[in-house]
């Protein structure tokens, strides 16, 4: 066996994923204000761009806004109203802090119950073992109950419990409804109301299945997680990038270009390249002609991005014309493959182009993703979106007579009077998907 050495051609085909074109999908992919930390951060690093001329005046009229405002601010502290100060959510612990320092009880209860509040999770329940805090502390475990009890007698009602049944039943005795009954239907059948065995809970209890009934809505009253209205969770703001407005019969799309700066090279730095500078040394050139291809190259990602968010958007409205018509009933199926195709751009370009997008329309705020739903066949030849399906089940639950809640069988019964073909097991899906009960569940006596 011989092995040979020698030199030939061959032509192949590669994708190779350079800097410029990772640095285009990932600008295709940001949402506004994720673009706007991206684009800022860039400038810190990259002195060749800046904001319009226009864009600074702004900032700047703002600033001299804001200092104008505040000497008035100062000027006039005694008129400002006590609802016009802003201050910083309480928090939980805050919260029962205050309230704690208004009890009558001695050091060590007070160091305890400091130390009960401060390992409380976000729904107020206290997880820790009354052992293991007294090992901790050092002090004896009937001490630490006693500290707890103080806590547990604080508001909201219900924190400090340590786990559900007890925080219920803390809420029951604040409303004087901690009847025996009542405290053995929580104590052992929580799970048997949830799985709505009214029969089972009444023969348990020797009452009758419409009382069971009152209890259970008695209970749906109370806050098992009586922690999360002092959550520092700070809500999430979201920004259309586009809107969708109706001129006359048609909709027109466009693209919220305020949330981000208009960009374009410093003059000063164009001006070394171009010659203009004279006393420049070649390595000075040669990093700002680096920085400046870097900034053109942002330059067009951007311009690409806006370009790409308008196509996907208007083959959108297009293809779900009927939505924007006539609401959810109208909703057709559509994937990305149809908008791809229409567009001619690639499926994970659209999918890139619509993931953290939201679109203002005259139906309310919806992400782009909202609009690609898979659906089911009719009997006209056409079919039918998820969501409208969902839709139509959410309102036919709503409308049921308690006593008699529509089955699953019943609800795929009414669709198929629709002409919407689907199955049972279907039906029962899209029913959990939304968060409702089955009808044994829904059934009222």
């Amino acid at each position: 066996m011989q092995i040979g050495f020698g030199l030939w051609q061959e032509q192949t085909q590669k994708l190779v994923m350079t800097p410029e074109l990772r640095q285009a999908i990932t600008v295709l992919q940001f949402s506004s204000q994720e673009l706007l930390e991206y684009i800022e951060n860039e400038m810190t690093h990259n002195p060749v761009i800046e904001w319009s001329a226009s864009d600074w005046a702004k900032v700047a009229q703002q600033q001299r806004e804001g200092m104008g405002r505040e000497r008035a601010s100062l000027r006039e502290a005694k008129e400002v109203p006590f609802e016009a100060v802003v201050r910083k959510p309480e928090t939980l612990q805050e919260h029962l802090l205050t309230q704690l320092a208004l009890l009558h009880i001695s050091p060590l209860e007070r160091k305890i119950a400091e130390y009960i509040i401060g390992n409380l999770d976000t729904n107020g329940y206290l997880s820790m073992d009354i052992t293991e805090m007294a090992s901790l502390l050092r002090v004896k475990a009937a001490d630490v109950e006693k500290a707890l009890h103080h806590v547990q007698s604080l508001e909201p009602t219900g924190v400090g419990a340590r786990n559900l049944r007890e925080c219920l039943l803390l809420q029951l005795r604040e409303m004087g409804e901690d009847t025996p009954v009542m405290s053995k239907l929580v104590q052992e059948h929580l799970q048997d109301l949830a799985d709505a065995k009214y029969s089972k809970i009444a023969e348990s209890l020797g009452i009758t299945q419409l009382e069971v009934q009152a209890a259970s809505d008695l209970l749906k009253t109370l806050d098992p997680k009586p922690g999360r209205a002092y959550s520092d969770e700070h809500p999430a703001y979201v920004v259309p990038d586009i809107t969708i407005e109706k001129v006359g019969g048609e909709y027109v799309v466009v693209l919220n270009d305020r949330v981000l700066p208009r960009l374009h090279i410093n003059d000063f730095y164009r001006g070394i390249l171009s010659g203009g500078k004279k006393d420049v040394c070649s390595e000075t050139r040669e990093y700002i002609t680096g920085k400046l291809n870097s900034a053109l190259w942002l330059l067009k990602s951007i311009e690409q991005r806006r370009n790409t968010i308008y196509k996907v958007t208007q083959a959108i409205v297009e293809m779900q014309r009927d939505f924007f018509e006539y609401g959810i009933d109208g909703l057709k199926p559509l994937t990305l493959r149809q908008v791809a195709e229409k567009v001619e751009l690639h499926e994970s370009t659209v999918s890139r182009a619509t993931t953290g997008k939201y679109v203002q329309t005259p139906r309310g705020v919806f992400e782009l993703k909202y609009f690609f739903t898979s659906g089911v066949s009719t009997d006209f030849g056409g079919s039918a979106s998820a969501e409208s399906i969902k839709a139509k089940i959410k309102k036919w639950i709503a409308q049921e007579n308690p006593k008699v809640p529509l089955s699953d069988q019943k609800i795929t019964d009414l669709l198929k009077q629709e002409g919407i073909q689907i199955s049972r097991r279907t039906v029962a899906k899209y029913r959990e998907e939304m968060g409702i009960l089955s009808s044994a569940k829904r059934k009222r006596i």
